[in-house]
């Protein structure tokens, strides 16, 4: 069974954040909910506490198939300003794991750490300036080697079945999507 990170900053994007927690739960991937702040309850950008599965200071990201970083402001910041999520970030990208961020986050965390050098990648409309040495698509969901974008609240859904189809397959991916009712909603 894959697993998955989901790094949790207070400010995160509410959307960007549960719809690929729930969506690579139905599909069978492990996900582990982990809280950068020093509680466990972590406030979303809209004002909801959720609460994760660990702090940060429990996980050992060694296992992991995937870290993933759902945006909002100011979550991606606060991402951004936590010196393990960024070691944990580059120590993933480096042994050439798979890493996602969605909205803010591509341009507010990645970008600066040098992830997306060189590669293709998408974020929230008005950050792409900070995606200087990446070649920005506008796209809702962009893969590139090991790094998979998505450009906003919007993109949650796609974002998430690309996610699943990865880390378990397309097959899998396409049943939770129906299950979901999302491929009528696109067929509209």
């Amino acid at each position: 069974m894959a697993k998955v990170y989901v790094f949790l900053a207070d400010g995160f994007e509410d959307v960007e954040a549960l719809i690929p927690i729930d969506v690579l739960r139905r599909g069978g991937v492990e996900v582990v909910t982990v809280s950068t702040t020093e509680f466990p309850l972590v406030e979303s950008a809209h004002g909801v506490n959720i609460e994760a599965d660990i702090q940060f200071e429990q996980g050992d990201f060694s296992d992991a198939d995937l870290l993933f970083l759902p945006g909002g402001m100011p979550g991606a910041s606060n991402l951004f300003a936590h010196e393990g999520v960024c070691q944990a970030l580059v120590e993933q990208a480096e042994a050439g794991k798979k890493i996602a961020a969605i909205c803010a986050s591509p341009a507010v965390v990645l970008a600066p750490l040098g992830i997306l050098d060189g590669k293709e990648a998408t974020c929230y409309p008005g950050f792409e300036q900070a995606l200087a040495n990446a070649k920005y698509t506008a796209d809702l969901v962009t893969v590139s080697g090991n790094v998979t974008t998505g450009e906003g609240p919007a993109a949650a859904f796609p974002f998430a079945y690309e996610l699943l189809t990865q880390l378990v397959n397309k097959q899998t991916s396409d049943q939770v999507a129906e299950g979901m009712r999302y491929k009528h909603l696109m067929q509209r």
